[in-house]
């Protein structure tokens, strides 16, 4: 076998760590028509499968285990001897989201940043996957959990809620049914199974069954822009949808989550210069959100409304009244 070239074997590292082509491709500045030919290529040379191709991505075989194991950490320790030779660049930030809270919070308010900081290049990174700092170039991301995220630096901006939604036309093909009685509506089951915490805190029993399961909320968030049933969705990700229209929250319930949204980033981008600059933006943003929300709040509305900083307001939203039937 002749000597394999170790752009080939860089190539699979980063393939086996991202476990998907198309985000290791936009690391490499490379198609993904060419990262896949430097994959093939690397199997064919060393005759092995290394990778199961599926429509989720990639996932390594044995024999690409046992090849990441051996060659991974030299990778490493070649990428960390040479990191402080490199020229930072702080007029350039790399920020890694999920597309939802991207598209619908952090993108339409990206204008009055760029306004004021003209000379801050965004490089942003849209990912359903928590991004590992010590392995991706990546200098801050917006997060939603609980903030315990170890050795890194975690900043709450604003908390989240949950309320059924669904499209006006299944809510039309429904009919009359009681929005606030979802026993007669079909329901999709979302991957953490909130619906167990929602009828727990509403009242009710779960459903005996489901009209579809789903392990990603991206997958869940189209099923139910396609009319497939209702899904329980997080007020601030949804928020774009119902204002055009294409979702509508049903009754006037709603949930407040343990999680919130967080700014997250390593101790080492503390002294970035353009992280400082999107810090100070975003927490502002934020704050400035979270007073928007508590004015939309309407008296008169049921305790589960939120009052309080840092959640949104459901009540600024499009409602499904209640049937008077």
């Amino acid at each position: 076998m002749s000597q394999i070239p170790l752009g080939l074997l860089q190539q699979f590292v980063r393939v086996a760590r991202l476990g998907n082509l198309s985000r290791a491709a936009a690391q490499a500045n490379l198609t993904v028509s060419a990262l896949s030919h430097q994959i093939r290529q690397l199997e064919e040379r060393l005759g092995r499968r290394l990778f199961e191709r599926g429509p989720r991505g990639v996932t390594l075989t044995v024999e690409g285990c046992s090849l990441l194991e051996a060659v991974a950490g030299h990778f490493d320790g070649i990428e960390h001897a040479l990191s402080r030779y490199r020229e930072r660049r702080h007029d350039s930030l790399t920020l890694s989201a999920s597309s939802g809270i991207m598209s619908s919070w952090l993108v339409p308010r990206l204008p009055r940043l760029v306004a004021t900081h003209p000379e801050l290049e965004l490089n942003l990174q849209s990912s359903s996957t928590l991004v590992d700092f010590e392995r991706e170039p990546v200098d801050v991301a917006l997060r939603y959990g609980r903030g315990q995220w170890e050795g890194l630096r975690c900043e709450r901006l604003f908390g989240e809620w949950l309320a059924p939604v669904a499209t006006p036309e299944l809510v039309a093909r429904m009919g009359g049914a009681d929005p606030n009685d979802l026993r007669a509506w079909p329901l999709l089951g979302d991957p953490s199974n909130r619906w167990r915490d929602w009828f727990a805190h509403v009242g009710g029993e779960l459903p005996r069954r489901y009209v579809a399961h789903f392990d990603s909320t991206d997958a869940l968030r189209h099923a139910a822009l396609e009319g497939l049933g209702v899904a329980l969705g997080r007020m601030v990700t949804s928020s774009s949808l119902i204002e055009a229209g294409r979702l509508v929250v049903l009754g006037e319930r709603f949930m407040p989550t343990e999680e919130a949204y967080w700014l997250v980033y390593p101790p080492r981008s503390q002294e970035h210069r353009g992280l400082g600059v999107f810090r100070e933006w975003v927490l502002a943003e934020a704050e400035g959100y979270c007073r928007e929300c508590l004015a939309c709040a309407q008296p008169g509305r049921p305790p589960e409304l939120p009052r309080c900083a840092g959640a949104s307001a459901p009540s600024s939203f499009p409602l499904l009244p209640e049937t008077t039937s």
